[in-house]
């Protein structure tokens, strides 16, 4: 049981998209059509060299927006709101994660690629608002996405977080490697298994195993 690794815990950290709902949601479908049509306006390309360099930022620099803006120097402030516009209608509440989640002791944040904005739509479409203390977008870590160390480094002494007293639930296990290095308990949500040493845990129900650690 994950219980006894978890007892030492006081700063819950959790990212957001194919986390805090499943990837058979599909939001991120929505969101790279929305991604492909931004750059291939910003850059003058056709939608295949759009969807590649979509893809290679994403790879190189975390995302594509990083990319974007090391590259092209791309202003973010109107990318993040133009590719985050998309519809939530399909997502429905989970009380079982939400019970979980408030039975968490300690301050618990949500740590996003995304914006805040996009992340409390989620979070309202989810049932899962007013949970958190504190809701982080990239904008918070000055535009530096996961998986850099710098990044969390910005949100967590944003939040007055102690990494030795934190865990970090994320989908991507790239994600876990810098939370691992500062000391954190790193648990990888998502449908499969990805056996690494800075990966503590896998589930693929966060809700239960949640549940879990109270017992």
């Amino acid at each position: 049981m994950p219980a006894q690794h978890f007892i030492h815990v006081s700063h819950w950290v959790f990212d957001l998209d194919n986390t805090l709902y499943p990837p058979s949601a599909r939001l991120f479908d929505q969101i790279e059509l929305r991604m492909t049509a931004w750059v291939m306006e910003a850059l003058k390309v056709e939608k295949p060299e759009a969807d590649r360099l979509r893809r290679h930022y994403w790879q190189l620099y975390g995302t594509t927006l990083a990319g974007l803006m090391h590259e092209h120097g791309l202003d973010p402030a109107p990318y993040l709101v133009d590719v985050h516009d998309i519809k939530m209608d399909h997502l429905t509440p989970d009380p079982a994660l939400r019970a979980g989640i408030a039975a968490l002791p300690g301050r618990r944040i949500v740590y996003t690629n995304g914006s805040a904005p996009y992340a409390e739509r989620v979070l309202a479409a989810r049932g899962l608002s007013g949970l958190f203390d504190a809701v982080y977008g990239v904008e918070h870590a000055g535009f530096r996405p996961k998986p850099d160390r710098a990044a969390f480094e910005a949100i967590f002494e944003i939040d007055g977080l102690d990494p030795a007293l934190g865990a970090m639930f994320e989908d991507d296990p790239r994600n876990l490697t810098a939370p691992h290095a500062m000391g954190m308990r790193t648990v990888h949500v998502a449908p499969e298994a990805f056996p690494a040493p800075h990966i503590h845990h896998h589930t693929d129900d966060l809700a239960g195993f949640l549940s879990r650690l109270g017992s």
